[in-house]
């Protein structure tokens, strides 16, 4: 017997919606990826075809974490288990 994640696993897969579903992942663990410090200071809005969206509370943590952004994007992916995040904009 099929436990319920493996049965939602397959249902995703099959609706085309997998994809989408680890994209949107990306913001719930954006908080252990980047840390409590960086968290406090950023707030995750959306994921959009790959790219996610943060919001910062100044331009100079926006500045800060574009210098790290193929970082943040590598260790994201390797959190969520797939290359779902091509992109971050930071706002």
């Amino acid at each position: 017997m099929q436990s319920l994640k493996q049965v939602l696993n397959i249902y995703l897969h099959k609706a085309g919606l997998a994809k989408g579903v680890a994209q949107n992942t990306a913001i719930y663990v954006w908080p252990d990826v980047v840390g409590e410090k960086v968290s406090k200071n950023t707030k995750p809005e959306s994921v959009e075809h790959g790219t996610l969206t943060i919001r910062t509370t100044t331009p100079v943590w926006r500045q800060e974490l574009q210098f790290q952004k193929q970082d943040i994007i590598i260790k994201l992916n390797k959190r969520i288990g797939e290359k779902a995040i091509k992109d971050i904009i930071f706002l």
